[in-house]
């Protein structure tokens, strides 16, 4: 989002007939509502006498989400930026060979940007969701929830990210790079599944109670 852009400005962005912003953009919204939500479990852990033996931990993890939430809002203009970047480069004249190897060569630096932004929101929602599961296992049991929300959003924004990531690996010609994302991208699914695994397991305690 736009600085001080109101929540109705973003989506009425996203709704209209161009390219940009798109599913990518709305990827890092997704999870910085995630992190925004951690955030708050994470506070209203705070000061809780009932979970002093956790509140170092907290800390750290409401000052981690923060980061995240910033780091995420960025992406939501860097991922338009990016793509727009690829609209441009499509763009060039390409009237003489020295043109057409130009506009090759930009286009490929251009697509390497735009799998390169979401691979970042792919990394920092991955991280999300694991400290949502933190966020459900450690903090106040009134927010748990809250915090299998955050987990949800960062989860959906790290599927709609990797759909960007994996729609622009097909396009470059250096496919060991495209391989490197792909690579790494199995590695952060495995890891997104796993926490998943722990916030539904801590869901299922609170919210099932024997």
């Amino acid at each position: 989002m736009r600085a001080g852009e109101p929540e109705a400005g973003f989506l009425d962005r996203l709704a209209e007939g161009t390219p940009t912003p798109g599913g990518g953009s709305a990827a890092a919204h997704a999870g910085a509502m995630g992190a925004a939500l951690v955030a708050m479990v994470g506070r209203l852990t705070l000061g809780k006498k009932k979970y002093a033996e956790v509140q170092e931990q907290m800390e750290q993890l409401v000052q981690r989400a923060e980061a995240l939430r910033r780091h995420l809002q960025e992406a939501v203009e860097l991922d338009a930026q990016a793509f727009e970047g690829v609209m441009q480069a499509f763009r060039m004249p390409k009237g003489t060979e020295a043109e057409k190897q130009a506009r090759r060569e930009a286009i490929e630096q251009a697509t390497h940007k735009a799998a390169e932004v979401p691979l970042q929101v792919c990394r920092w929602c991955a991280e999300v969701v694991a400290m949502a599961a933190d966020a459900a296992a450690l903090g106040n049991r009134n927010a748990v929830s809250d915090a299998g929300s955050g987990a949800a959003m960062a989860g959906a924004g790290f599927q709609a990210a990797a759909y960007n990531v994996r729609i622009n690996a097909t396009s470059v010609s250096d496919r060991k790079a495209a391989q490197r994302w792909l690579e790494e991208l199995e590695h952060l699914e495995a890891e997104v599944a796993e926490q998943g695994k722990r916030v539904r397991a801590t869901l299922d305690q609170a919210l099932n109670p024997s």
